[in-house]
């Protein structure tokens, strides 16, 4: 129980840093959350046009400009080309259409008068054109059953007037479960820093090299020393999880009290257990206690950079993803990211989460394993000076 009390007196010692590192991940965490609008929802969305009508007084041309009216937002501009130019390059006007003079009469008598264009390229443009080629198809389509303009438009516009339900067929709440994606990831930097440090700064006090002398010749068995070490280790790192995990339920939501926010919670736990076998090894590789600090960045810092937890994996380069696959904390993310987009939980869905949380829980093995060789080989070395 010495040993174990020791443990608790360095850790509440610097218990400042962990509050550190809570309040980064409420501060960012809670940043991400409220700039997050993944949600489910469908915004109907309209260009905007400016249309040059140098048909106007003609039925056809005037019906198309009025069904462009009706779904788009027209732009006042001055028709000058410079003016024009200067619209779409600042992205005032999406979409410029130039309706040609004559173009009622031109279109009754089949000669298929060129609408000409002018676009910014992009989405809203690209709406705009599937707008204006839907009425000129349909258009076409009637032209061949009458050259009469009034039973032209009366057929175009009862087509037109036919509206499509858009309706969302995914139940899952996207906005929550982003929510709890960006909490968990951001929390993997917490997790490990919190972690590493603190239980790098306690057990190098126990391998200085005065005391693991007296321990070696004193009556405490070094394998009881290692356990009661271990088992506070493991003490200290279940709570850092229980902690992180409450928080998250008062940040996210509701969310994490269902079967989806236990998965999420697991995957966090499975990532604590890798954390903290790493920094079982650091503290055996690296007795000085100065060079936590720079271990904590490099470590923790340096996953989260570079596996998804600060910046969205689909925004990084490939070569750094393929970095990141060797470092634990990239299959932690993504099975995070997996959790958020998964629309029916069962066993077909987490086949992917499984995988990475075995690959996880392999980390963490061959930590120990490195670990055991590299204190074995340390100890003999003490025992022949």
């Amino acid at each position: 129980m010495t040993v174990f009390k020791t443990f608790w007196q360095v850790v509440k010692k610097y218990k400042a840093t962990v509050i550190l590192y809570t309040v980064l991940l409420i501060g960012f965490g809670g940043l991400n959350m409220a700039t997050n609008d993944t949600g489910a929802t469908f915004t109907d969305s309209k260009p905007d046009l400016f249309i040059i009508n140098e048909d106007k007084g003609n039925i056809l041309s005037d019906n198309l400009v009025k069904y462009l009216k009706e779904n788009t937002n027209i732009k006042d501009i001055t028709n000058d080309e410079d003016k024009i130019n200067d619209a779409i390059f600042y992205r005032d006007v999406n979409y410029v259409i130039y309706i040609p003079k004559n173009y009622s009469e031109d279109v009754l008598n089949d000669k298929n008068p060129e609408i000409k264009i002018k676009s910014t390229g992009d989405y809203q443009s690209s709406l705009a054109e599937m707008m204006l080629n839907r009425y000129l198809s349909i258009q076409s389509t009637y032209l061949t059953t009458s050259n009469d303009s009034k039973v032209i438009i009366e057929k175009i516009n009862d087509t037109l007037s036919k509206k499509t339900t858009i309706e969302v067929a995914s139940k899952l709440d996207t906005t929550a479960t982003s929510n709890a994606t960006n909490y968990f990831n951001f929390a993997s930097y917490s997790i490990m820093a919190a972690i590493i440090f603190i239980i790098c700064l306690v057990l190098s006090s126990f391998h200085e090299k005065s005391v693991n002398k007296r321990t070696i010749i004193s009556s405490k068995n070094y394998r009881i020393l290692n356990r009661e070490l271990l088992l506070s280790s493991l003490v200290y790192s279940f709570l850092v999880w229980i902690f992180y995990c409450a928080l998250s339920i008062i940040m996210v939501g509701d969310i994490l009290l269902s079967l989806r926010g236990i998965i999420y919670m697991i995957n966090c736990l499975i990532f604590t257990f890798t954390s903290l076998t790493i920094a079982l090894l650091i503290s055996t590789l690296v007795n000085n206690k100065d060079a936590v600090s720079g271990i904590v960045n490099v470590v923790a810092l340096g996953s989260a950079f570079l596996c998804g937890a600060f910046v969205p994996a689909e925004w990084l380069p490939e070569s750094v993803l393929t970095i990141a696959h060797a470092l634990p904390a990239y299959w932690y993310i993504n099975s995070n990211e997996l959790l958020k987009s998964i629309e029916v939980i069962d066993m077909s869905s987490l086949h992917p989460i499984i995988i990475n949380s075995i690959v996880l829980i392999g980390f963490g093995i061959v930590f120990i394993i490195i670990n055991n060789v590299v204190t074995r080989h340390k100890r003999n070395i003490l025992k022949k000076i």
